[in-house]
């Protein structure tokens, strides 16, 4: 008898000490292992550096992406008080500087001032960006022309701060090549972490403060771009003379034209541009359906905020479905089913618009948010096979300014399917209180995205361990190129959604 309960006894002890194993390596993985990573970069990479990657892509990227969003939406609504197909239209045209991003960066690399490359672009741009908000805060009655100013000046100044802290991240990777890998982790990280925090609060804030207020919020954030221009360590460069800076951009300029001689080349981006015009985005007459009190579900501003934190969700899932499953198959194969899945799945806001959830017993918000998570994941999966292959597009010496140029490519497409979604839109008189043809306009977006299907023989039958390019314009390639082991990292802080 002692000895079983000897062997009870030890039984119970072996059990505590598994439990407490166990708490303790879970306490480790989520709290001691995540500092000591983070303590290790700052110190290897200087805590300026640190500060500006979680600025740029936390809190401008990520946090300022969900806030103005959702606010720039009810901004139009009801400030402007525009009609969904102008509003679709204006979209789109904020996007602007995100299309001449190669030009920024040829800029930041290309012409210093002061003695620096960086610096000074980073307080440009944080100031260009608060002061527009801040116009757009503090103007009651301002003109729909000037408030458009205003959100490009915005959107310009997001986007100079991304290339500029893009160009340090490159600069470390140089620098500090094993930890290259972690700082790709950073900046991602810093971008799911703002944008689901920024997409969460947006809503509350936005009924709380008002679409306006939420500027004055992002007036604040801006500020804090500027603060790391003024604290980033930087050694000063040599100033290049206008005729050295007139032949660097005139050698970039041929060797992309060389570039784009190549089919591997243009074809691909072809389809990136085609299949992202054709792919109609109608999101602003959703959101004035959305938010109808009459024909649509009226839902309050928190509902809003919400629903597009589960898209961000769903965004993210699909980078991890990506990268663990799907990085290994044919770039054709992979874009092939993901056009598949988005073309169904573009009629589940048919099925919304039509209310036949509600007579399957779905409750609006419950299907809104499962449409808004598959659609994004369909979308990233889509894109994530685009945005490795356009890596390896890039030739030696310029792989930055190709890859950024390459990006535009797609964003020019993105432009040109808001204006078509927008002019769609008017042509079905879809209004702010007449929906009847809403169904109509979901149905013809749908359909069009079939056409990229029939395009997919223009992307490169070859995986991610393949070679593209001739090996000529892969010799001496440098470092700062794009490494396709990371892109899916990369993946979390651009905004191709």
């Amino acid at each position: 008898m002692a000895n079983r309960s000897e062997e009870a006894e030890y039984e119970i002890d072996s059990r505590r000490n598994q439990q407490d194993k166990s708490k303790a390596g879970v306490l480790d993985l989520l709290l001691k292992r995540p500092l000591r990573w983070l303590t290790m970069l700052i110190e290897e990479l200087h805590w300026s550096f640190f500060f500006g990657v979680i600025v740029v892509y936390g809190v401008s990227q990520g946090l300022g992406k969900g806030l103005s969003k959702v606010s720039t939406q009810y901004y139009f609504k009801d400030e402007q008080k525009i009609q969904p197909s102008q509003a679709q239209i204006y979209v789109g045209l904020i996007q602007i500087p995100w299309i001449i991003k190669p030009l920024w960066g040829l800029l930041t690399d290309v012409v210093p001032v002061w003695g620096y490359r960086r610096r000074p672009y980073f307080i440009f741009a944080g100031f260009l960006a608060m002061i527009s908000m801040m116009v757009l805060w503090l103007d009651t009655n301002l003109h729909l022309a000037l408030a458009l100013s205003c959100l490009v000046a915005g959107s310009a100044g997001v986007a100079i701060a991304d290339v500029t802290i893009d160009a340090c991240v490159t600069q470390c990777s140089i620098s500090h090549p094993t930890l290259a890998a972690d700082m790709q982790s950073l900046c991602g990280l810093s971008s799911s972490i703002g944008s689901l925090v920024g997409f969460s609060l947006s809503g509350v804030l936005v009924h709380l403060i008002g679409a306006k207020g939420v500027y004055g919020l992002l007036g604040l954030t801006a500020g804090l771009v500027v603060v790391v221009g003024m604290v980033l360590k930087e050694s000063p460069s040599r100033s290049l003379g206008r005729k050295h800076a007139n032949e660097k951009f005139l050698d970039a300029g041929s060797a992309i034209w060389k570039t784009f001689q190549y089919g591997e080349v243009w074809r691909p981006c072809l389809f990136m541009l085609l299949s992202a015009a054709v792919s109609l985005h109608i999101h602003e007459g959703m959101f004035y359906w959305y938010t109808d009190s009459k024909d649509g579900p009226s839902f309050s501003k928190e509902a809003v905020g919400s629903i597009m934190s589960f898209g961000a969700i769903g965004s993210l899932v699909g980078i991890l479905l990506y990268q663990n499953f799907l990085k290994n198959f044919p770039f054709r194969n992979v874009v092939f089913w993901a056009l598949s899945l988005s073309v169904l799945s573009g009629f589940l806001d048919l099925i919304l618009v039509l209310r036949i959830n509600l007579k399957l017993g779905l409750p609006d918000y419950f299907f809104i948010v499962v449409d808004e998570f598959v659609s994004h994941m369909i979308s990233r999966i889509k894109w994530l096979p685009l945005l490795v292959l356009s890596s390896k597009l890039c030739p030696a010496g310029m792989e930055g300014t190709f890859f950024a140029l390459l990006m535009s490519i797609e964003h020019v497409g993105h432009l040109m399917s808001s204006w078509g979604g927008g002019v769609l839109l008017h042509a079905l008189k879809v209004t702010r209180t007449q929906f009847d043809n809403l169904w109509l306009a979901i149905v013809i977006r749908s359909l069009l995205r079939v056409i990229p299907i029939g395009l997919v023989f223009l992307i490169p039958n070859v995986d991610s361990n393949s070679t593209i390019l001739p090996a000529e314009m892969l010799t001496n390639r440098r470092s700062e190129g794009v490494d396709t082991e990371k892109i899916e990292m990369t993946a979390l802080i651009r905004d191709e959604a």
